[in-house]
């Protein structure tokens, strides 16, 4: 299968629809809709057992859950800095020093997207953070700004239990928060 092809049909806020025509092996020729965005860049930040999440509702679709701070990289900003702007501007915490976790393409289908995911082992908070994010018991609720988020500590050994009862539905929050578990988890077994 190869893209012999395409034709964009709408463009706004650096986002791109089109139709994508496709040659099938065997030689016929279909057309595939896609979505194309920026990279994006996020973190995995977890401190003392507990890891800092968003709790918003998707204007989109209308659901409420889980994510990890994520957003688009800047012209001429790198990946890593602009996990930790996102990171600040939506938690009111700085992370500390940050590695890479892992590179996601959370729609491969139908969306040329990629999130690049740091991992941090600290943050510290802010002044003049609003919303206090005392560290809750990662149960969710309503309330405070919904396209930004409330942030709050969730409890690490919570976030299986999360995605199974479809409080984290974000295809690159699970895969970045299952991939920081199993590295943690192979970190102990090694000591």
């Amino acid at each position: 299968m190869r893209r012999r092809s395409e034709r964009l049909l709408y463009a706004a806020n650096g986002v791109d629809l089109g139709v994508a025509d496709v040659e099938l092996t065997g030689g016929e020729r279909v057309e595939r809709p896609f979505i194309r965005t920026p990279l994006a860049a996020g973190a995995v930040v977890f401190h003392d057992g507990r890891v800092l999440l968003l709790w918003r509702r998707s204007p989109i679709t209308d659901t409420p859950g889980w994510e990890i701070p994520l957003g688009d990289v800047g012209p001429g900003e790198e990946p890593q800095e602009a996990a930790a702007r996102h990171v600040e501007e939506l938690t009111g915490w700085r992370p500390g020093p940050m590695l890479p976790l892992i590179r996601t393409r959370p729609a491969g289908d139908v969306a040329d997207c990629e999130h690049v995911v740091f991992a941090a082992h600290q943050a510290t908070e802010l002044p003049g953070r609003a919303d206090g994010g005392d560290g809750g018991d990662g149960d969710g609720g309503d309330g405070g700004d919904e396209v930004r988020g409330r942030a709050e500590w969730v409890p690490m050994l919570r976030v299986q239990g999360l995605i199974e009862e479809q409080a984290i539905t974000s295809a690159t929050t699970s895969a970045a928060l299952l991939h920081f578990l199993a590295d943690l988890l192979q970190a102990r077994t090694a000591h």
